[in-house]
Parts: C-alpha cells; structure tokens; sequence
C-alpha cells in the first residue's frame, strides 16, 4: 500500500513550522531586549534622584545682577589701585625724609666735631693762658703780687696759688690780709677733700 502525500497536507506543516520559527525567534529577541532593559535599568532610582543636580538647587543670576557684580569687582579694583598708588606715594616721601635726616645727621655730626675741636682748642688756649699768668705772677716780687691776689675773688686766688710753686706761694700768702689769707687756705684745702683716698 502506497501512501500519497496530498499537497495540501505539507503545505500546512510547512505553514505551522515556519510559525513556530518565527514565534521562537521573536521569543528569542524579546527576551534579550529584555534583559539589556533590566541591566540598564537603575535599581537604586532614590539613590540617583538624591545625587542628581538639580537645577534649581541656586538661584540663578540674571544679566543685570552679572552686571551689579562686575561693577562692583571694578570699583574694589580701582579703589585697591589708588590705595597701591597712595602707599607707594607715602614710602617715596619716607625715603626723601629719611635721606633728608641723614643729611642733617651728617651736618650735625660735623659741627658737633668741628665744636669739639674748637672747645680742645680753647680749653688749651686757656690753659696755655693759665700757666702763663701762674708763671708772671710766680716770678713778680711776693709783696706785689700780694696786692693783686688781695683784690681777686678768693676762688679765682686759690686756682692760681695752688698752681704756684709752695715757695712763691708762701710769699704772695704772707703778704696777704690775713682775712683773705684764711679764706684761700680754706678752699685750698676744701679741693682735695672730696677725692677718694688710697
């Protein structure tokens, strides 16, 4: 017996079969769109929420409160400019000041020595003077110059008779009052009294 396979049969096998292929790769692809959808998706979507920036989260800055902040940032420069120029102005004036101070230092230090050498010159003029008188009335008669230290201030004696030497001292002193005699004793004696003693 002999089986004959009717085309209308296979047909419909055919049919069923690429069906099912079709459905199977559409199952297929599905399920991979899938699985890509649940990887890609977020699963913690609080979590992203809470650290997304947000927008609104300042507030925004219009053109005329850009344009307030530039004027003011350029009003601080210029004033911190004059304030560069007004300190560079004052130390100017400190280094004229200071180079002018030493000027002057420098003139008073001069004069001061140049003082200081007339002073060592007039005190050795006047010593020189001193001893010269000391010595004119030393070699003067003691009865002459008793008349001249008798009419001297006591002090201004003394100086001249305890530069003398002891024998023509004693000659001018006995020749003296002896008022005035006394009084020069005294202070010759009071000069020493104050000096330490070894």
């Amino acid at each position: 017996m002999k089986f004959r396979l009717s085309p209308r049969r296979n047909g419909r096998g055919s049919l069923f079969l690429i069906c099912c292929l079709l459905l199977g790769s559409a199952a297929i692809r599905v399920g991979g769109e899938a699985g890509k959808a649940v990887a890609t998706e977020n699963p913690f979507p609080v979590a992203a929420e809470a650290s997304a920036p947000k927008d609104d989260a300042g507030p925004k800055l219009d053109k005329e409160e850009m344009s307030e902040m530039l004027v003011a940032f350029k009003r601080r420069e210029e004033r911190i400019e004059r304030m560069e120029r007004e300190i560079q102005i004052r130390q100017k004036a400190l280094r004229v000041a200071d180079e002018e101070i030493e000027k002057r230092l420098k003139v008073l230090e001069d004069a001061e020595e140049s003082l200081r050498s007339l002073l060592a010159i007039a005190d050795t003029a006047a010593e020189e003077d001193i001893t010269t008188l000391t010595s004119v009335y030393e070699n003067m008669k003691p009865k002459d110059a008793a008349a001249l230290f008798e009419e001297m201030e006591p002090a201004f004696a003394a100086g001249f008779l305890g530069r003398m030497r002891p024998d023509s001292a004693a000659g001018i002193m006995a020749g003296l009052s002896p008022q005035k005699a006394y009084s020069i004793s005294v202070i010759l004696a009071g000069r020493n009294a104050d000096a330490p003693k070894g």
